[in-house]
């Protein structure tokens, strides 16, 4: 099929290291391989699951060369560049290109709190500082800073930026709120969402993307969701977005990240822990989340 950036399923892989934050690329590499022969639609690397803020700036270099490798042009990646220093971000943004990234995007990385002005002078200087195509992280559950509908306005219009990743709108349907924000930036970036539990309301409210976290490990299955949100066929959406309910579960009470390590390690894919101070989940949480993906491998795989 034929691509384009911030379209479809963007899968978010998680990024295996050892204990002093080296990437282990050899694994890494087969998490990669097992997106490209799902046929995913890009791949998020380096966002919140693949522990980008626990790695230094050679080992994301490391990581994204890795998988440049692997997908060989096959798949587009976008690389998350997110980092305090606006200085920094634009270094991480060049080493990325320099790498083989297809598209970046960044989330507003603050400890002193930002105001708006702040973070548009930071996202221009960013966006600016390649020519690849630019995506706005919006990810106020880890950042604590939300855009405004005003502020996406304005940096809808910086040269370079064409999306948005959105968190699941807590108090107006997904509908309502995309309304608003094409009409805000009149229609110039693609608007996709993140949150697991949301993909089937998302896209079959027409979003242009869904950022998975869950596609990063589970990609075949997802994608049978997000292609039948595609076709508009509700019905098997519903079917297959039940199979996940209680992953989506653990989710919400673990946070994903914790969840996918122990998947992985189910898999056979990598056996490795969350970078410190996140602790892995307990042994009784493991029987939970295998029988949630067993569900999930049976009725949509």
């Amino acid at each position: 099929m034929t691509r384009t950036l911030f379209h479809g399923l963007c899968a978010f892989p998680m990024t295996p290291a050892d204990a002093e934050g080296h990437v282990e690329a050899s694994a890494f590499a087969g998490i990669i391989e097992r997106l490209v022969t799902a046929d995913v639609d890009s791949i998020g690397l380096l966002g919140s699951t693949g522990i980008y803020a626990y790695l230094t700036r050679e080992e994301r270099r490391r990581a994204i060369r890795t998988a440049s490798d692997i997908t060989g042009g096959r798949i587009p990646l976008m690389v998350g560049v997110g980092a305090l220093r606006t200085d920094s971000a634009v270094s991480l943004a060049r080493d990325a290109a320099e790498e083989g990234a297809d598209a970046l995007f960044m989330a507003p990385v603050a400890y002193t709190p930002l105001t708006e002005a702040e973070i548009y002078q930071h996202y221009a200087t960013v966006a600016g500082a390649t020519s690849l195509p630019f995506c706005i992280y919006n990810n106020p559950s880890t950042t604590g800073f939300v855009f405004t509908g005003s502020l996406l306005s304005r940096l809808a219009t910086v040269p370079n930026i064409r999306a948005v990743k959105m968190p699941l709108p807590a108090n107006v349907s997904v509908e309502t709120e995309l309304s608003d924000l094409r009409a805000k930036s009149a229609g110039a970036i693609a608007i996709g969402y993140s949150g697991d539990w949301g993909t089937a309301d998302a896209m079959l409210a027409g979003a242009d993307a869904f950022y998975s976290v869950a596609g990063g490990i589970l990609p075949r299955e997802m994608l049978r969701m997000i292609r039948a949100a595609q076709s508009g066929d509700e019905v098997e959406v519903r079917r297959i977005d039940r199979s996940f309910q209680a992953l989506w579960a653990l989710f919400r009470e673990f946070g994903s990240l914790r969840v996918v390590y122990v998947i992985a390690r189910q898999m056979g894919l990598c056996d490795v822990a969350p970078p410190l101070p996140v602790l892995p989940l307990r042994d009784d949480a493991h029987t939970r989340i295998r029988d949630a993906v067993e569900e999930i491998t049976a009725i949509a795989g």
